[in-house]
């Protein structure tokens, strides 16, 4: 282990709330001398007595001075966070109060805990698997309905669940295969070569599935860029205000009037869009506006998602035609808005704009939003994913997966050239040893240490 973890024999402790003052501060400790340590400032009772899973009220002292009037919980390894026995100190939430609490648990012998320290001690103690301790740091860091869901399905085991079953079935085709390589005399085949094509393919599809929701996994937990794009006065700042139901943009008959991106963040159906507002783009000798329109392009070819909007009352056709044809080589993914739709009739609409994916809506009067709003929702989800769905969120997760996916490839080639089993065994213990490497039946010491600083001090 690196010099940071010195022991996991030790006992640490940590605040486990934010700093700063509110009504109650949480100081945590875990280890073989917790209850000892704690014990020893609180002479109401014998903490090591007491059964697990109570609170139980008193003063906490340093010596003769009195800290504070604090509620202890206390919970008994193994059937705690950690696995090792836990001792909670909730006090009044006083910075100073706390800081006390915590420099007496240090004088008593236990160690400030470093960042994830507590979850890193409960995944070395087999109470979570890799995926489960990450997905709390999601959890924590969740700012949406979508990151909550798919933090708290992950926690649950969802994902693991998926993974370990496949591991599982390739475990024992590869255990057959092995079992072969006793007996390569005797030229017989314990693994059913015909039930092992039909595995790879179930789990190359799984994993195929796995590595295309990255993509939604990744707009829930950062949240979906979304560019609003257009000529000047195309209406795209309204809508920013409209969308956000606020004056946050500029809005003027002057074409122009936004100059450099503004961008804000809204929750639709509990997924993070972050509306970015992008100055009109055309030509221009203004030098300070052509820095804008610069910006403009930039975000939309960086965008997840492009709003291109245009005023239905001055675009014709063709003009949209050749937006349409731009926007499909520099961001295939868009929504076609033509604004200012209240001045006209829908029949005038369609018999101009004939043929035309379009939505048609108003900024002012509110026309269409909850349906702009419905189809940012659908483009996102793409109407394939349900509240229980596996979805694929961490980047190191989509790297072992790639590496898994391009693993059954070879093991698929190896059968089909009728590889010698050996090196058909070779690839298969390649591929699980990449699905370990997701939940943490394969690790490292650096691996972990990378992982776990990420964490807050008192997780």
């Amino acid at each position: 282990m690196s010099n940071a973890y010195t022991s996991w024999d030790d006992t640490i402790v940590a605040l486990a709330t934010a700093h700063g003052v509110s009504a109650i501060a949480l100081v945590r400790l875990s280890g073989t001398r917790a209850l000892e340590i704690v014990g020893g400032m609180f002479p109401s009772k014998d903490l090591r007595l007491v059964p697990a899973n109570t609170l139980h009220v008193g003063y906490l002292r340093d010596g003769d001075v009195v800290l504070d009037e604090v509620v202890v919980s206390i919970f008994k390894g193994p059937r705690s966070y950690t696995g090792e026995d836990i001792v909670e100190i909730s006090c009044h939430g006083s910075p100073y109060i706390a800081e006390r609490i915590i420099s007496s648990c240090i004088t008593h012998g236990a160690r400030l805990a470093h960042a994830g320290e507590f979850t890193q001690r409960a995944f070395l103690k087999g109470k979570l698997d890799l995926t489960q301790a990450e997905a709390v740091a999601d959890l924590i860091a969740s700012t949406s309905a979508a990151a909550h869901r798919t933090a708290l399905h992950n926690i649950r085991g969802g994902f693991s669940a998926v993974l370990r079953d496949l591991r599982e079935e390739l475990i024992r085709f590869s255990a057959l295969i092995e079992l072969e390589l006793d007996f390569s005399q005797e030229d017989v085949e314990f693994a059913d070569r015909a039930q092992l094509r039909s595995l790879i393919f179930r789990i190359g599809e799984t994993v195929s599935g796995l590595l295309d929701s990255f993509r939604l996994g990744n707009v829930i937990r950062n949240g979906v860029g979304i560019a609003i794009i257009g000529k000047p006065n195309a209406g795209k700042s309204t809508l920013l205000n409209t969308l956000l139901n606020e004056n946050r943009a500029i809005v003027s008959e002057i074409a122009g009037t936004t100059r450099d991106t503004i961008e804000e963040v809204l929750n639709i159906d509990g997924i993070l869009f972050r509306l970015i507002d992008t100055a009109g783009i055309r030509d221009s000798e203004d030098a300070i506006e052509a820095i804008g329109v610069e910006r403009s392009m930039e975000k939309m070819r960086t965008a997840d998602i492009v709003l291109y909007m245009f005023d239905v009352g001055t675009e014709t056709a063709g003009e949209v035609e050749a937006a349409v044809h731009r926007l499909q080589e520099i961001n295939p993914s868009y929504l076609l808005i033509g604004s200012k739709s209240d001045l006209f009739s829908e029949a005038e609409l369609s018999e101009k704009f004939q043929g035309m994916d379009l939505l048609y809506l108003s900024a002012r009067t509110h026309h269409h939003i909850e349906v702009l709003k419905q189809r940012m929702v659908d483009q996102v989800l793409q109407g394939t994913v349900g509240g229980e769905s596996v979805i694929v969120t961490n980047a190191r997760h989509y790297a072992s997966l790639q590496q898994v996916s391009g693993s059954l490839e070879d093991i698929r080639k190896g059968m089909e050239d009728a590889v010698p089993g050996d090196l058909l065994a070779l690839d298969i213990r390649r591929c699980l040893h990449y699905l370990g490497e997701i939940t943490g039946e394969v690790t490292n010491e650096d691996q972990l240490d990378y992982i776990f600083s990420k964490f807050c001090i008192g997780k």
